[in-house]
């Protein structure tokens, strides 16, 4: 099979259709085994609990080829651990993470002329979801759920190279206390359009949402964690119930202890603390990291010593590192590499 006749360098991060995707259902208490299809297109109830109450959970993941031919995906099996969570905790009938894996793991082969050559810096994006289907007027869980998975070649998160980005602090809530913040729902994301599209008016790249509860900790943006740099070199990541666990930010604490051997803090940081760090990046599936060069604080502002034009030292290697073992030119830890074909 020959690749897709693609302009990959002109891909941009938007969505495009491929050939495939894998479709199962929930009804009468079971998932069925699901079938990959050419359609698109989902026909439901006006009435469905993903319409009327928001219930539906979803993942992101990329697929990769990597400098020896092969078509990879990483770290799937946390993809799949954090679906089941996000549907635990919306009373979602669970989709085990061994069938999310065969099922992402299929899609890809399915659309495995989408993804995009080694060297071009584009991938596969992945995104597996789970929605109410069945009609739900009283609230409460719909009786009837999909899970699908489709794909869509996407270009560098970052053409040109990534520049440090400014963000300002944002006076609404990203997440309340014992809240959704720490699961991977829609209605999360579906709360920070405003201030996201109020930013971008306001000339500023991203927000940084503190705790609802005292607003003093940093907690993360609207689709990113934040990782920070001491000027002694450490990589500090805030830790709070409220904060979506990320797999790019747990899989970067890793690349700089163990590859990298600098030291690491999973901890809650003081927002008073951002002043004195080093280096600021905000890390997830899209960009790896996007580095920040300043955070304004109500017309207060933060520069960071890593500065507006390119990557802070630390930043740049914790980047260099993760990437090279997504793409195969480092070896990576055992289990973080799922090959495709």
């Amino acid at each position: 099979m020959a690749k897709k006749d693609i302009d990959w360098s002109s891909l941009g991060f938007a969505y495009q259709k491929t050939d495939k995707r894998f479709v199962s259902n929930y009804k009468d208490g079971k998932w069925d085994e699901g079938v990959l299809t050419e359609d698109s297109n989902i026909v439901i109830s006006e009435c469905a609990g993903v319409l009327q109450y928001a219930q539906t959970v979803f993942e992101g993941l990329k697929a990769y080829t990597t400098v020896d031919g092969h078509i990879v995906a990483f770290r799937p099996d946390l993809n799949g651990e954090r679906l089941e969570n996000s549907a635990r905790r919306l009373e979602i009938p669970v989709y085990p993470k061994e069938k999310f894996i065969d099922a992402v793991v299929k899609t890809i082969e399915a659309n495995a002329d989408y993804v995009p050559p080694y060297g071009t810096g584009a991938t596969l994006y992945v995104r597996p979801f789970i929605f109410g289907s069945s009609a739900v007027i009283g609230v409460k869980p719909a009786e009837e759920y999909q899970f699908r998975v489709f794909t869509t070649p996407v270009g560098p998160y970052f053409k040109g190279g990534a520049k440090p980005i400014t963000i300002r602090v944002c006076d609404y809530d990203r997440a309340a206390p014992h809240g959704t913040g720490h699961i991977k729902v829609g209605l999360n994301y579906a709360m920070s359009l405003y201030q996201i599209v109020d930013a971008h008016n306001q000339g500023f790249d991203e927000n940084m949402y503190l705790d609802a509860a005292t607003r003093t900790y940093v907690e993360e943006t609207g689709g990113a964690n934040f990782l920070f740099v001491t000027k002694d070199g450490t990589v500090v990541t805030p830790k709070s119930d409220s904060i979506l666990p990320s797999i790019t930010r747990r899989s970067l604490m890793y690349v700089a202890e163990k590859y990298l051997g600098l030291k690491v803090e999973h901890r809650p940081v003081a927002f008073e603390e951002v002043k004195d760090f080093a280096e600021c990046g905000l890390c997830g599936t899209a960009a790896v990291i996007s580095p920040v060069g300043k955070i304004v604080d109500h017309g207060k502002e933060i520069c960071f010593p890593s500065g507006m034009e390119e990557m802070g030292e630390v930043t740049k290697k914790l980047y260099e590192t993760l990437t090279g073992i997504q793409m195969g030119k480092i070896e990576a830890p055992e289990g973080w590499i799922k090959v495709i074909k």
